[in-house]
């Protein structure tokens, strides 16, 4: 029995040290050093809401009972933690309690969460009585901690993505994006315009490859608005500078447009990396692409039936394009479908049948909404 419990004192020893380095890891290190316990949590909080949203046919249902999985991946992680060290501690007091399992279970639980009811009789376990109550203590004030850092980086990723909606839709779609830019503006504003969005999401990609790659729940939480979505937005900002590289060299804000694409595609690899989605390394310009020229040329189409300024075809902007996209698309399709994102134009397949829809204004066409239009100026004035 005494070499029993000292085989139990050594497990214990070895979970509380492994539990605390997953603990520090997540919680403390800023980088990301997500262990077993964490990936094994989410999965499981992916695995049940999966099997949950089976008969769901509505994405907004979906997307209201998905809206619970992040938070929900929290606390089972936290609940894992608090359930590895309670039993890690009461093997820990085995050696003290003369091999009885019961009683160090009530003096870890008791110490644990502050209940008070076990009290020590010896040396051992007074020392480790204390040290399960330090780390009680310790593990849900770090997490308590932790939830501040959470929700203000999310904060901050929602503003802009809020921001977005009255310029690209919601779900946001990169021609649309450059559509509602082009109404009522001339050609070098609408230019302008876009170069200082594409600077803005540059650095909004930069603040999400850190933060989204350190704390991994980030990439699940969702969106207030069912059609909102900081991965469609990312890549509707990318596919529009991409466009306006292929289709008007002449008055694109050529670096801005190739930063914020640079940083777009650094961004999504990073976040794919850390959530173990296979990224290639050196891609080739001519691969194929899972868009097909016939939904480039669709696009190409809408734009020219609002004025926006095309300096060439859709056949000869077609290759600059695809070498562009060929550099981003694998790995938002892939996130897209890891996190059941909202159903959008060219953003690849989801786990639920969809089929995308475009929120352009109806029955309107590109002059009916010129600011030199009479009878806009007559709506303006009664209004």
């Amino acid at each position: 029995m005494t070499v029993l419990a000292w085989v139990c004192f050594a497990v214990g020893a070895a979970g509380v040290l492994l539990t605390w380095i997953s603990v520090i890891g997540t919680l403390i290190v800023p980088r990301p050093l997500h262990g077993v316990l964490s990936r094994v949590t989410g999965l499981a909080a992916m695995k049940a809401f999966l099997t949950l949203l089976r008969p769901v046919s509505t994405y907004e249902l979906r997307d209201r009972v998905l809206s619970w999985q992040a938070p929900m991946s929290l606390f089972l992680r936290l609940l894992a933690w608090m359930v590895l060290f309670d039993v890690s501690y009461s093997l820990l007091l085995m050696p003290f309690v003369g091999g009885d399992i019961w009683r160090a279970a009530s003096e870890a639980g008791s110490a644990m969460f502050t209940l008070g009811y076990a009290a020590p009789n010896n040396v051992g376990n007074t020392v480790l009585v204390y040290a399960a109550a330090y780390t009680g203590l310790t593990v849900i004030a770090l997490q308590i901690s932790y939830l501040p850092t959470l929700y203000s980086a999310f904060n901050r990723r929602e503003a802009d993505v809020t921001l977005l909606v009255s310029r690209a839709g919601s779900p946001s779609w990169g021609p649309e994006l450059l559509v509602r830019t082009r109404y009522g503006r001339a050609t070098q504003d609408s230019s302008n315009e876009l170069a200082e969005l594409y600077q803005t999401w540059e650095r909004w990609a930069a603040e999400v490859a850190e933060s989204h790659s350190t704390y991994l729940t980030l990439v699940w939480f969702r969106s207030l608005a069912p059609q909102a979505n900081w991965l469609i937005c990312l890549l509707s900002v990318m596919d529009a500078a991409a466009l306006q590289l292929a289709l008007s060299p002449g008055t694109v804000p050529n670096t801005r447009a190739r930063l914020v694409i640079r940083m777009g595609f650094t961004c999504l690899n990073q976040v794919a990396r850390a959530v173990r989605i296979p990224v290639e390394g050196d891609v080739d310009p001519d691969a194929p692409l899972s868009l097909t020229f016939a939904e480039f040329q669709a696009a190409v189409e809408l734009l020219r039936s609002f004025d926006f300024p095309l300096e060439v075809t859709a056949g000869q902007a077609w290759p600059h394009f695809r070498g562009w996209r060929a550099n981003y698309e694998k790995a938002p399709y892939a996130l897209a479908y890891a996190i059941d994102a909202p159903p959008s134009m060219w953003s690849g397949p989801r786990r639920f049948a969809f089929e995308p829809a475009m929120h352009r204004p109806k029955n309107r066409t590109a002059k009916e909404v010129r600011p030199d239009d009479p009878q806009m100026l007559a709506r303006r004035r009664r209004g």
